[in-house]
């Protein structure tokens, strides 16, 4: 369908369209007219993506100042739904003979890692992402494709070859998703990850994943040329401040620091080999560093596999320090460095401290400053560049710790260094002390964004509350709001569960979690819905720990035989492989009508990628709060710095972060209109208000008072009554005009104009998109 939003004409490639899509346009496009940063939160299920695309493509045809539109999301299965509502986009427009007239072509495509494109038979077989990255710049690299040149033995990318020679000049037109890069890479024989590392500087739109526009290591070589006038869009944005810290945090164990003496050991050796063969390359790297051209040569798309772990206002515009310019000088510079490193891991008590603490122990034990520390990621690149060495990522240990120490060397707030000697577990190798540097303000990454870019959308199903998001990435937004979900009928059934049939309280609080009487509950709540729901239920718990726990207490209970005999049962681990077999399973029993439950954690990969639609989620249950470990030294240290900074009190922010994450668990169950299930919360503190408040707008509306307070029998009585309703026949007349819109809803509503075109049919989206893309070259 065809229709204004006031002088903007939006081409919507479905018959229908739901109210909440149409106003989330209309706010949407307010928020590209006053340029700024917004923050909207849209009810999971209910055409996000396509409501996005369609609005801001519309947006792109219709105004030429306009530049490219970069849509942001976490994985690679998110961008490949992405691309394939953008082709529906594109299909209809193209249909309705107004395809984007954007200098007469129109393109856009996704970006992924080499792992995920490359086509190269052997490097594209490796299993491991370095991996593939260093076996890719030994076959590309500047100064391998000279080497072949003088010898023809040395082996070289056949793909990339070809894609220098007639690759650049390429127009593509339409929607590529990665695969489609990757078919038309082996049609061409030309590189795809090359081909879409050249092409997104191009491209109208641009999907990609988070770390490509946050991370500095990763943007500063994929889209720092994107220009001002760019739309930035984050999908899934509810965990958008984690992102931002991780890319700017390193954790260092000794096995780190073990390997990267190795590192130490082997530079020293090429060097001084080097230094007798061919004297002249160490020298035309000394001379370029005195001159302040460290990355000089270094211009190819192959050359650097990765940039400086500091954002581009915070990287130093000078030479590199005197006294780490030659090669020699600088491997003893990082060597002295390791060594204080270990030094600071043999500790027996936990220490923390800021980075000035740290920088001064570190001069007064081995006289190295913070400004010649500045410079040890771009130093070690320049090294390892100019040495042409092959295998790069065995030097990873040895970047760990320079980027450590250009980090702690850059940065005096917003970070804190802890130093813990019982550390982490690392599987074979037991616990190991770790050093972690970590940031505390996820502003820092999120600022260099805002201020770069015209127009920035942060969204997602499940981001309330959005003040919180402004405080603590520090912007004002030019807008902010929570759709509500139109509905003809209720089709979620929010339950608040706080206590058992005995009257005894449910809580994951940590002094009773481990109660028999709370385990009890819990478990005669898993075995009546196991009995009283169809098909599939999904049972988060707090931790893995928790979740161990309390299967083998079930187990011992004779509770998990119980629940057996109604559904299959399994449970999601660390490991992604085991948790995918168990996925794929799951789903395998409530086809076939078995019934399943699937045991997972918050904050693990089923709660954040994976969607329970329609027989696989008739049943979410939350069993207990998920809050974060307030034992974990990171936390304290970022509670406090919120505290101070950011004036966000700490149960504030741990009780924001954990309704966050239970919304995002529930959402799991509800994928559409037409779909349906229950969201359980089975403990008694989601029944206080500060709890309730928090949840998305979509979620509290459908909290009814008499559902708030009630014990497992009580609970059993609402869900089926609330299963018995579902099942009766429901059409979608009964939705139009109120949760669901024709153009003919919009004619009358005066948002669109007195015409109706003819819709393009779901079931033919993708075959007039591939006639749409049949002029590639």
């Amino acid at each position: 369908m065809r229709f204004f939003i006031e002088d903007l004409e939006v081409f919507f490639p479905y018959s229908y369209i739901y109210p909440e899509q149409y106003y989330y346009m209309v706010k949407l496009k307010k928020c590209l007219d006053a340029k700024g940063a917004c923050v909207l939160e849209m009810p999971s299920g209910t055409g996000k993506t396509v409501t996005l695309l369609s609005l801001i493509t519309s947006y792109q045809a219709q105004y030429p100042g306009v530049g490219k539109l970069v849509y942001c999301t976490r994985t690679v299965s998110e961008i490949e739904k992405v691309l394939e509502e953008m082709r529906r986009v594109y299909a209809f427009r193209f249909q309705e003979g107004h395809p984007p007239p954007i200098n007469g072509k129109w393109l856009c495509l996704g970006l992924s890692s080499r792992r995920n494109m490359c086509v190269h038979p052997r490097v594209g077989s490796l299993k491991d992402a370095s991996s593939t990255d260093s076996q890719c710049r030994n076959l590309t690299a500047t100064w391998v494709r000279e080497q072949a040149q003088r010898d023809s033995a040395v082996e070289l990318c056949d793909f990339y070859e070809n894609f220098e020679k007639t690759g650049r000049d390429a127009i593509l037109n339409g929607v590529y998703s990665i695969e489609d890069i990757r078919e038309f890479g082996r049609e061409k024989t030309w590189c795809p990850y090359f081909l879409a590392r050249h092409m997104i500087n191009f491209a109208n739109v641009v999907v990609f994943s988070y770390q490509y526009i946050i991370d500095p290591k990763i943007s500063d070589l994929v889209s720092k040329e994107f220009k001002k006038n760019s739309i930035v869009v984050f999908d899934e944005a509810h965990n958008i401040d984690n992102v931002c810290i991780d890319a700017l945090s390193v954790n260092i164990t000794r096995q780190t620091l073990d390997a990267s003496t190795r590192n130490i050991n082997t530079l020293t050796k090429t060097v001084k080999e080097v230094k007798t063969k061919d004297s002249d390359m160490l020298m035309a790297e000394y001379k370029k560093l005195v001159d302040g051209l460290a990355q000089t040569g270094q211009n190819a798309i192959t050359d650097r596999i990765r940039a400086e772990p500091v954002l581009t206002p915070d990287v130093v515009d000078e030479a590199v320090p005197g006294n780490i310019r030659k090669a020699e000088h600088f491997v003893r510079f990082m060597q002295r460095f390791t060594e204080y490193l270990k030094t600071r891991l043999r500790s027996t008590s936990v220490i923390s401290e800021s980075p000035l603490v740290f920088l001064q122990g570190l001069y007064n034990a081995t006289s190295i400053e913070a400004k010649t520390l500045r410079f040890a990621s771009s130093r070690l690149n320049s090294l390892l560049y100019s040495l042409q060495l092959k295998d790069v990522e065995q030097y990873t240990p040895l970047s760990i710790v320079a980027d450590f120490g250009t980090l702690i060397g850059t940065y005096a707030k917003g970070f804190i260094l802890i130093i813990d000697p019982q550390g982490t577990n690392h599987g074979m190798y037991g616990t190991l002390p770790t050093l972690q540097f970590c940031c505390l303000d996820a502003s820092l990454a999120m600022r260099p964004v805002l201020s770069k870019f015209a127009s920035i959308v942060i969204t997602s199903g499940t981001i309330s509350p959005l003040d919180m998001y402004t405080r603590i990435l520090d912007f004002k937004p030019v807008a902010e709001e929570r759709f509500p979900m139109t509905l003809t009928r209720d089709v979620v059934s929010p339950i608040i569960i706080t206590r058992g049939s005995d009257q005894v309280a449910m809580t994951s609080r940590f002094d009773v979690r481990n109660d028999l009487a709370v385990v009890r509950n819990y478990g005669d709540l898993l075995v009546e819905m196991s009995a009283c729901v169809p098909d599939g239920i999904v049972c988060f718990f707090t931790s893995y720990i928790y979740m161990e726990e309390i299967i083998s207490m079930w187990n011992e209970m004779g509770i998990l035989n119980q629940a057996l005999a109604h559904k299959l049962l399994f449970v999601e681990t660390p490991d992604v492989a085991e948790t995918s077999l168990a996925l794929e399973n799951y789903r395998k029993a409530c086809d076939n009508g078995r019934g399943a439950i699937l045991f997972s954690v918050a904050r693990g990969k089923v709660s954040e990628g994976i969607d329970f639609d329609n027989h696989y989620g008739r049943a979410v249950i939350l069993f207990g709060i998920p809050y974060l470990n307030t034992q974990s030294r990171v936390l304290k240290a970022r509670l406090e710095f919120l505290r101070d900074n950011y004036q966000v009190k700490e149960g504030e922010f741990l009780t924001f972060d954990a309704m966050r994450t239970a919304a995002q668990c529930v959402g799991r169950v509800i994928r559409g209109k037409t779909d349906y299930g229950l969201m359980i919360f089975a403990d008694k503190r989601f029944n206080r208000m500060d709890k309730r408040e928090k949840l998305p707008v979509w979620i509290s509306n459908f909290m009814k008072n008499e559902n708030l307070n009630l014990s497992t029998d009580m609970a059993l009585g609402v869900a089926r009554k609330f299963l018995t309703a579902m099942t009766q026949p429901y059409t979608r007349e009964e939705q139009l005009g109120t949760s669901l819109w024709t153009i003919d809803d919009l004619v009358a509503r005066r948002f669109a104009p007195p015409y109706s075109t003819m819709p393009l049919p779901d079931a033919n989206a993708k075959d007039a998109s591939k006639d749409a893309n049949n002029n590639r070259p």
